[in-house]
């Protein structure tokens, strides 16, 4: 008689088949219900992502010009006032620049007066050495004239002196010595004599104080 032969254990590898197959369907069901809350979060995201674009939309309305609110808004009458207050510094302005181009032609002009008067300074030195030379010349050779007729004696002088014209007489008289001049005078023509005394004094007050021999003359 044969051995018999022991049923197999169906009920525990049931058991673990079923184990299996539950554990797969959570997996699916966990995974199916964490799947539909990820759009809403990316929805809930989306939804609040253009209230954040705001700004950038608002900048370039915020970029235009306009009018700060704490300043106080210019009025037609100070805006003239400004206007006015421009237009006379530039007015100033060119008046100072007129200004500054009269005083820079009047230094121009006071150098070249200044350069003009120092020419004529040497000018005059030099004249005035020249006609001192003259002088000097003119009277050696009066002076050569004079001790010639001092020399001589006095009623020949006189002789001479009464053809003389007055002007060369009184250049002569006028150098000679009072105790020479004196003798000859005497013996000279009275009216000749007379007229060389008048005109000799008039020369020598003229010389001697020239502003009133001037107007006296």
């Amino acid at each position: 008689m044969m051995p018999r032969l022991a049923p197999p254990r169906l009920l525990p590898i049931t058991i673990f088949a079923l184990a299996g197959l539950l554990a797969v369907k959570s997996a699916d069901l966990v995974r199916a219900a964490t799947e539909p809350t990820e759009p809403a979060t990316k929805a809930t995201t989306t939804s609040h992502a253009p209230p954040a674009a705001q700004p950038t939309t608002s900048a370039p309305i915020s970029a235009q010009p306009s009018q700060d609110p704490a300043e106080p808004p210019i009025l037609d009458g100070e805006r003239k006032l400004l206007l006015e207050l421009r237009q006379r510094r530039e007015d100033l302005d060119g008046r100072e620049t007129a200004i500054a181009a009269r005083e820079s032609l009047l230094m121009a002009a006071e150098q070249k007066i200044s350069a003009r008067v120092l020419e004529l300074q040497v000018l005059q030195k030099k004249l005035e050495a020249l006609e001192a030379t003259r002088k000097d010349r003119e009277n050696a050779s009066w002076q050569g004239l004079v001790k010639l007729y001092e020399a001589m004696k006095p009623r020949e002088a006189a002789t001479i002196f009464n053809d003389l014209e007055m002007p060369v007489l009184l250049q002569v008289v006028d150098r000679m010595k009072e105790a020479k001049a004196a003798p000859v005078l005497a013996a000279m023509q009275t009216e000749k004599a007379r007229d060389l005394t008048s005109r000799l004094a008039q020369m020598r007050t003229r010389r001697d104080d020239p502003v009133s021999g001037t107007a006296g003359g």
